[in-house]
């Protein structure tokens, strides 16, 4: 009796009124990842650790059920606990991501991951990330001060430490992500253009001052430099990147006959896109970036309908977060853009990506969704 009661429960109060169109995209672009992470990125790049042949596939299987157990579970709160629970885990996320600096752990000269208790090894921004967007939108929208230039400066006093965190890392390209999306949030709130590009400005002069004055960020300017200037420094990876993509032409050389998997470390992860055009062609990038753009336009075309401007401010940053992490993802593999380390959402090989990418889109389902 309790079982039919959950299902029905599941049915009625979930499922009939989730955007459909909005969860099979997500299905879609999760399944995309896994069929990637299996006849693509897992077997070679498995065998270079003598580790069993699928290990990067299980893992990736394993995360993928557990991003939609968040998506389920955050798309299926009712409004008082979908906006209690979300604070309380931005603050429990938050004391993670300043654990980092004190017993994180260092992966190639840069500390990003905690290895604490029982959970496996994750990177707490990318789980972070999704309760920003709800803490500016929150901000943004109260009603109890109706100075909106107050409002942008608590805003920014509340990304200011996860800035500095992340900063110390150094993870230069998630402190662009995060910047460049409370600037979207404060864009569209109205912001007068004046303030906005003064913003903008002052943001730019502390990324500069970093890059020059920093001893610990000289290395953006290396890689700056032989992105400019391909002979002036160590461009590997990303000339093996867009090599690939170039010798798969626009079909591909065929499934399994890719070679950057073998000679690029993080090809998985940070060059997902460049293995995928290399076996299966530029057409499938081609299509992966329709899926994208089409979800997108999903999520935007809500808007439409929606009189509530916290929500209105959640589901843009959720749905401008992963575009534009897909975006630069594309723009480093195609060599648009200078090496980041950003994942591809959705189809990425990583835990802390695919579960952060899944609280975003269980947010985004259940401020689409139908109300009763």
């Amino acid at each position: 009796m309790y079982q039919f009661s959950l299902i029905n429960k599941l049915y009625y109060e979930w499922w009939k009124n989730i955007d459909k169109s909005i969860f099979f995209l997500i299905t879609m672009l999760f399944s995309l990842g896994l069929f990637f992470s299996l006849v693509s990125t897992s077997l070679i790049a498995s065998d270079n650790l003598n580790t069993n042949s699928y290990y990067f596939f299980l893992r990736h299987l394993f995360y993928t059920f557990l991003g939609f157990f968040f998506i389920i579970f955050f798309s299926s709160l009712d409004e008082k606990n979908f906006y209690r629970i979300s604070n309380a885990l931005f603050l429990i996320c938050f004391i993670f991501l300043a654990l980092v600096p004190i017993i994180g752990v260092e992966v190639k000269g840069s500390k990003r991951w905690l290895d604490i208790l029982f959970l496996p090894r994750f990177q707490p921004i990318e789980v972070l990330k999704p309760f920003i967007i709800i803490m500016i939108a929150t901000i943004l929208s109260s009603e109890k001060n109706k100075n909106i230039y107050y409002k942008y400066l608590l805003s920014f006093f509340l990304i200011a430490p996860i800035i500095f965190l992340l900063i110390t890392q150094p993870d230069i390209g998630q402190t662009f992500l995060v910047l460049l999306t409370w600037l979207s949030l404060i864009f569209i709130s109205g912001i007068n253009l004046i303030v906005f590009f003064l913003f903008f400005g002052l943001m730019f002069l502390l990324l500069l001052y970093l890059i020059f004055f920093i001893p610990k960020f000289s290395y953006i300017l290396i890689r700056l430099k032989s992105f400019f200037d391909p002979t002036s420094g160590n461009n590997y990876q990303s000339e093996k990147a867009s090599e690939a993509i170039i010798n798969g032409g626009f079909f591909g050389k065929g499934i399994g006959e890719g070679v950057l998997k073998n000679r690029v470390p993080e090809a998985h992860t940070d060059y997902i896109v460049s293995v995928i055009s290399e076996e299966f062609g530029v057409i499938v990038i081609i299509i992966l970036m329709i899926i994208f753009l089409f979800f997108i336009y999903q999520v935007f075309k809500k808007l439409y309908f929606e009189k509530n401007n916290k929500v209105k401010l959640i589901l843009v940053g959720s749905a401008s977060i992963i575009l534009f992490q897909a975006l630069i993802h594309l723009g480093v593999n195609i060599r648009l853009l200078p090496t980041t380390g950003m994942t591809l959402p959705f189809l990425s090989y990583g835990g802390s990506s695919i579960v952060g990418t899944a609280i975003l889109s269980g947010i985004i389902l259940n401020l689409t969704k139908r109300r009763i």
